[in-house]
């Protein structure tokens, strides 16, 4: 199955390469114009690099790692990286919000997936190793952290976007409320508002057992250890984005709002400086969860 993915992965860059457009998304995920479309992926006549020919040696590589390399770490490290690549928690909020009616890029998403099952192919071709079948606890501190990390994002996030979309303007102005209910349908605000906290949930696993070690209803993957970069690489990467979109953000507003506007949108400041302190929580956890599982 390894194989296959490979082989599927590496003659869809093939295809591309040689002109074809089937599947190809041209869409920059910062900046996302008529994303239905793929930005206009048909009229693209050269290929990025990473796009085609380095995604094209990586496959190769990969395979390489498959027949030469099988050890469990190197796996492991791979299906860490290819998890970490398809942003699994931004594929819990977007693929809702497309259902929903948000412009949604569908190639962009199908790949994502790809590298999701990609990983798991890869975590199950992993040699198993015996380990304690035993729960070895976190320290308290890294336990409080995770609940702190689970609760930021429901009280700094959830409950804010819920008074907005329900028209209450809590902590902006009418116009930033008339804005929000402007630019999102009510489908979208709402799976902006439940998704994000939800997946936040994801936090308890590295303090709980199904973090150390897989349910047996999960499927491949039931029953087996999680390997520890497997929740610690995401754990860190996240933790990073977080704190360091939080700080840029705030930092930008601060010097290009004027001291009125950020009073009158105290909401939207304080916003900001919940993905600071989500990020740190969850920083501090994975700290916890290392320290557990060394």
């Amino acid at each position: 199955m390894v194989f296959l993915f490979l082989a599927g992965e590496a003659l869809i860059r093939v295809y591309w390469l040689l002109g074809g457009r089937w599947g190809y998304t041209a869409c920059d995920r910062t900046d996302l114009v008529h994303p239905s479309d793929g930005c206009g992926a048909s009229d693209v006549t050269s290929i990025p690099f990473w796009t085609g020919w380095g995604a094209l040696g990586v496959c190769v590589a990969l395979a390489a790692v498959v027949v030469f390399f099988r050890s469990s770490v190197l796996l492991w490290v791979v299906a860490a990286a290819l998890a970490t690549a398809a942003f699994p928690l931004h594929l819990l909020f977007e693929i809702p919000a497309g259902f929903l009616g948000r412009p949604t890029d569908w190639r962009d998403l199908v790949a994502r997936l790809a590298l999701v099952v990609g990983a798991v192919l890869f975590a199950r071709l992993a040699p198993r190793r015996a380990r304690a079948t035993t729960y070895r606890p976190v320290a308290p501190w890294a336990r409080r952290a995770a609940y702190v990390a689970v609760a930021l994002p429901f009280v700094g996030w959830a409950l804010p976007h819920a008074l907005w979309v329900l028209d209450v303007p809590f902590g902006i102005s009418g116009a930033e409320l008339d804005d929000i209910h402007r630019d999102l349908s009510l489908g979208a605000a709402v799976a902006i508002t439940v998704v994000p906290p939800v997946a936040g949930l994801l936090v308890l696993g590295l303090v709980q057992r199904w973090g150390q070690r897989f349910p047996r209803w999960v499927p491949v993957l039931g029953d087996r250890a999680v390997p520890r970069l497997l929740a610690l690489v995401p754990a860190a990467a996240v933790a990073v984005a977080l704190v360091t979109y939080g700080a840029l953000s705030f930092g930008v507003l601060v010097r290009t709002a004027s001291w009125s506007d950020v009073t009158e949108g105290w909401a939207v400041t304080a916003t900001l400086l919940v993905f600071v302190g989500w990020g740190m929580a969850l920083g501090v956890t994975a700290v916890g969860y290392h320290r557990a599982t060394s």
